[in-house]
């Protein structure tokens, strides 16, 4: 009954602070809210690594696959143009090193973490589900690309997004999932589906706001 019950609020914390987040970014607090950026990327991961069943040293290599290779490629882009193309981090999404926000990369492991779960539920196959899931990130990549300069995340060279960009995101995610679900990590499907839906439905909404 507890564990049941806990599961709910972290439902409800989910939505509140997506709900939340909509209405304070259409607000004249915008700025307030997008300085909170950080915390809510930090807090729907830990909303996911809640719910791992089993933690071992092969759960912690898992999610520092994306974690690593998001780092990795962040920093080529930033430094080089290399992957992405040629672009710059804002202010909004915290700390950085060497330009790039250490949340950035938190994101790439959320996102590949629920993704994988979506993918799987699909498809059983892992390079095929690798594949779905990167699928799936490139197209939040599209949504996301639309509000990030507005919201100070990032900005590409001017303000053009390459194509190379999406190639990049695609190849990056495809082979963060190979890593990642070679481990079989078990998170809670539910979850991931909450803090997907929640992130595409929050940065849908600034397509037409």
């Amino acid at each position: 009954m507890k564990q049941n019950q806990n599961f709910k609020i972290s439902i409800f914390i989910i939505w509140l602070f997506a709900i939340s987040g909509i209405i304070g970014v259409s607000s004249s607090a915008q700025d307030w809210f997008l300085s909170l950026t950080p915390l809510n990327l930090l807090l729907s991961l830990v909303m996911v690594l809640l719910y791992i069943k089993h933690y071992n040293i092969k759960v912690i290599v898992a999610l520092f696959i994306p974690f690593f290779l998001g780092f990795i490629a962040e920093a080529l882009g930033v430094n080089f143009g290399l992957i992405f193309g040629t672009y710059a981090y804002g202010e909004n999404l915290g700390y950085k090193v060497f330009g790039v926000p250490l949340m950035i990369c938190v994101n790439w492991t959320l996102l590949v973490a629920t993704t994988a779960d979506v993918a799987k539920y699909f498809v059983k196959n892992s390079v095929i589900s690798a594949m779905l899931g990167a699928g799936l990130m490139t197209g939040l990549d599209i949504i996301l690309e639309v509000s990030a300069p507005r919201f100070d995340f990032w900005e590409f060279e001017n303000g053009i997004i390459p194509i190379q960009n999406y190639i990049g995101w695609f190849v990056t995610a495809f082979i963060a999932h190979l890593g990642y679900q070679y481990f079989k990590v078990e998170t809670h499907k539910v979850i991931s589906w909450h803090v997907l839906l929640s992130i595409i439905i929050f940065f849908a909404i600034f397509l037409f706001v």
